[in-house]
């Protein structure tokens, strides 16, 4: 296990953002706009990006608008009407839901990366020096460690979070009946239960709860700014998987938009910001010349050396949960009990703590 000290970022909420063009190509002529509506966490890596992207002959004089904020309320406000040529989610069922409405192309994860533009895992943010000495999972269901984390209801980094307690249990020899038992005292715990992954951070810092569960991504770029915390990765965590998406009535440059994303001066900044690039060979490990890149190049690591470390047991959705849609785990885990649907595990959880989001 590897603690971290880091910094985190103060909560932006959703915002605008117009970012004047500097390059040329046809696609950017008339100066479109491409409207970019995502989950909070990415906003300072795909600012980082666009500007790289104006440089282009594809980006020049294109603009961007920006709306950021918890995962699935950014998924369900586009699938009733906000304006996103470009969608940057926490999880893949949020891009389903706009596939469901017709907005977004069935085949949008069919490319060579599955749809997925960003990855991170799962990390336990702690208060300087440890002091409740959380080195595992196991330590966030003892008496007395009070935990910060997002409503699943609500944000995607939530889910990851939940996954990550869960498969702690089922993917190290345990039954489903034990890992139910330990996501309930994990939920028994929580003192602060927000609406974005972004907002738990905020929450954490305003002194509340022992543990936060985050993106090692936001520690990392944290950082980079102001404030601190340390953090612990577990022995067994989660590769955090994000997926884009362009819509398709999206404007022209929409999809060049797409392509510098995956391309490695993209995949650079996501890594530059904290993000470990998803143009590797194996998901979750960091190939820092296939992003024309070395270790000490990225800020705000704790060990420069080795900024993205090997986790000893790291769990993916396609290894160990049925595949990158959530079809073995999105029911049976967050299941809200609308429309006959049974109630999902930690949705239950959450429900017997009797925690409301903030």
């Amino acid at each position: 296990m590897k603690t971290k000290r880091v910094v985190a970022v103060l909560a932006t909420g959703i915002m605008a953002l117009g970012l004047a063009a500097c390059g040329g190509s046809s696609s950017g002529d008339d100066g479109e706009t491409i409207n970019i509506v995502g989950f909070a966490v990415p906003e300072a890596a795909n600012k980082a990006i666009a500007t790289e992207f104006n440089k282009t002959d594809a980006g020049k004089d294109v603009r961007f608008k920006t709306s950021y904020g918890a995962s699935g309320d950014q998924s369900r406000a586009v699938a009733e009407g906000l304006d996103a040529d470009y969608v940057h989610f926490s999880v893949a069922t949020d891009v389903a839901r706009l596939v469901d409405a017709g907005l977004v192309e069935t085949s949008w994860n069919q490319g060579p990366n599955k749809g997925i533009v960003s990855s991170s895992i799962v990390v336990l943010g702690v208060r300087e020096g440890n002091p409740k000495n959380i080195q595992g999972w196991d330590d966030l269901v003892k008496p007395g460690v009070g935990i910060v984390t997002a409503n699943p209801a609500s944000s995607g980094a939530a889910r990851w979070n939940a996954l990550a307690a869960w498969g702690h249990i089922t993917e190290n020899g345990g039954t489903e009946a034990e890992a139910t038992e330990f996501v309930n005292e994990l939920f028994a715990n929580v003192v602060s239960l927000t609406g974005s992954g972004r907002d738990a951070t905020t929450s954490f810092l305003q002194g509340n709860g022992d543990v936060l569960l985050a993106y090692e991504n936001e520690a990392i770029l944290a950082n980079q700014q102001g404030e601190g915390f340390d953090y612990v990765i577990p022995e067994t965590t989660m590769l955090i998987e994000n997926p884009g998406a362009i819509l398709e009535d999206a404007s022209a440059p929409s999809q060049d938009w797409l392509d510098f994303v995956l391309s490695e001066e993209g995949q650079r900044q996501f890594a530059l910001s904290g993000f470990r690039p998803v143009n590797t060979a194996e998901p979750g490990t960091v190939d820092f010349a296939a992003v024309g890149l070395e270790p000490s190049d990225i800020e705000g690591a704790a060990d420069p050396e080795d900024p993205f470390p090997a986790v000893a047991n790291l769990l993916t959705l396609d290894n160990n949960f049925g595949g990158g849609d959530w079809s073995g785990v999105a029911d049976k885990l967050f299941g809200t009990g609308e429309d006959g649907q049974s109630l999902g595990i930690v949705t239950d959880a959450i429900a017997k703590s009797g925690k409301a989001s903030e």
